[in-house]
């Protein structure tokens, strides 16, 4: 309830952000868009982004995460009204926790101007283009069967390539998956389906539930899903004292940066992400997304069955997820990894994205092999940008981090790969010594 000397102009309710940040628990949650309270408590429940990614922002200030978000703030505004409870009050700041107004400001004044130049509008013919190289390679791969019959060789040279279509399609869907977070964009939003399911056997709905917490909260314990190792590895500065301290000894977290390579690249994929994606769309009866990944492995036996038969073509699969996964996790882990991880720190979005990401060179190759995703920075800040815009905003990204002091790294392909190992080495040997000394 409200009394009367919290009303502002026109009877709305006027709050405090410290009586916003009071609403920050899983059954009362209100959250901040331009200086307007929402309780958002029983929304997010049917939030289509998941419940979780939304609830992250509770009682906090969400504005440069909702613009982030969504293709079309104003189509999104509407639902939005029902949730409206107040404002801040006119003595309160816009941002809250102390954040750098400049900062914000002019991070604002950047994309608006990056929507003013049509830098988040995607050009069909480049995705098309794409699309349409990964169908070759896979096409290259069952002709040369066709043509060749099966070797060991030539089964190789197979798997290498359909390897590299699986591994450029998942950079395609995550083009889709970002440009389809709202209903209008009808045809992204099949586009999605289509590429994570038919050519890859995965859902959408789990991806994009998973995905979007990374980038809302990156690098920040309990929501980011992408650095709960499950307690196999320990990540940071942090975590590994916390570890120490407790006396948790779930691994060998010392030789972390060794045994990383016989269970981190060859498994996430084939194993751990798999498990993961079947288990989601049983547990959530997605029928659709079922049937969307289970025409990818109809249609893929229907290929390989003549060949190798059931068992061959199961080796096959499970041969190029093998591949797929070494790709996946030092392209994603190289710009993530080495950064600083942490918990809640309440950090405006340039700030947080930044300390959690780092670029890689960029170069032809750089491109295609990580999907454009050496830009991590900028596809980070601007995560519904379209791929082959992102070295057009990177100068103005760089300049704004130079005006306000904000470390902006690029490393070199190789460079990034190594701080992966050295990283799990330096929290490894954290870890020792807050469990032998402290």
């Amino acid at each position: 309830s409200v009394t009367n000397k919290h009303r502002g102009r026109g009877g709305s309710a006027v709050y405090t952000w410290e009586e916003v940040q009071k609403h920050c628990h899983r059954s009362d949650q209100w959250l901040v868009i331009d200086r307007k309270v929402y309780n958002i408590t029983q929304w997010a429940k049917r939030h289509p982004g998941g419940i979780r990614v939304i609830s992250h922002f509770a009682g906090e200030d969400a504005t440069e995460a909702f613009v982030a978000f969504h293709l079309d703030p104003n189509f999104v505004r509407k639902f939005l009204k029902p949730l409206l409870i107040g404002e801040l009050a006119p003595t309160e700041p816009s941002q809250d926790h102390g954040k750098n107004a400049a900062l914000v400001q002019d991070f604002q004044a950047l994309r608006d101007r990056v929507e003013k130049e049509g830098l988040l509008r995607a050009r069909p013919l480049f995705f098309s283009l794409y699309l349409g190289h990964i169908l070759l390679l896979e096409a290259l791969a069952l002709g040369l069967l066709w043509v060749w019959g099966t070797s060991w060789s030539l089964t190789l040279l197979c798997s290498l390539m359909l390897a590299t279509s699986q591994a450029q399609a998942g950079w395609l869907q995550h083009d889709y998956g970002h440009l389809s977070v709202c209903k209008k964009s009808v045809w992204n939003h099949k586009l999605h389906k289509f590429v994570i399911g038919h050519l890859k056997g995965a859902s959408a709905n789990w991806w994009n539930h998973r995905h979007f917490q990374h980038h809302a909260k990156p690098n920040i314990f309990r929501k980011d899903p992408d650095i709960n190792s499950l307690h196999v590895f320990v990540l940071g500065d942090k975590q590994p004292v916390e570890y120490g301290i407790k006396k948790l000894k779930y691994m060998p977290y010392h030789h972390q940066h060794q045994y990383f390579f016989l269970i981190g690249p060859p498994l996430i994929v084939p194993v751990f992400f798999n498990i993961q994606i079947f288990r989601t769309m049983f547990s959530q009866r997605d029928w659709v997304d079922l049937a969307w990944a289970m025409s990818f492995y109809l249609r893929f036996f229907c290929c390989y069955y003549p060949f190798f038969g059931f068992f061959g073509s199961v080796a096959l699969i499970s041969f190029v997820r093998f591949l797929e996964s070494h790709w996946f996790v030092w392209v994603t882990q190289m710009s993530h990894l080495p950064m600083e991880m942490d918990h809640e720190r309440q950090q405006d979005w340039l700030t947080m994205q930044l300390s959690a990401t780092c670029n890689i060179e960029q170069s032809t190759f750089n491109d295609w092999f990580s999907g454009h995703l050496n830009f991590q920075i900028e596809h980070h800040l601007f995560p519904t940008m379209p791929r082959h815009n992102y070295h057009l905003v990177a100068p103005l990204v760089r300049a704004l981090c130079e005006k306000h002091g904000v470390p902006y790294q690029v490393k070199t392909l190789q460079k990034g790969m190594t701080d992966v190992v050295r990283s799990l080495k330096k929290s490894g040997d954290l870890w020792l010594d807050a469990y032998l000394h402290k």
